[in-house]
């Protein structure tokens, strides 16, 4: 699963530090699903479309092996 969680940081000039305290998980977990190693829950991937306002799909994608 792709996502554009680090474009969306940017855009907001966020920390990661800062995203992970406004969505309640560690620094660590933001970095790993920046770096696709981590897929998030659906609460997750829930809490994440509300702080940036955007659909889920906005955020993350698909990708053809998934």
């Amino acid at each position: 699963m792709r996502n554009n969680l680090k474009v969306l940081r940017a855009i907001k000039n966020i920390s990661q530090e800062e995203l992970a305290n406004q969505i309640g998980v560690s620094r660590q977990t933001i970095n790993a699903m920046e770096k696709g190693k981590y897929v998030p829950s659906t609460l997750l991937a829930l809490k994440l479309a509300r702080y940036f306002a955007k659909p889920v799909e906005e955020i993350f994608e698909l990708e053809e092996n998934d």
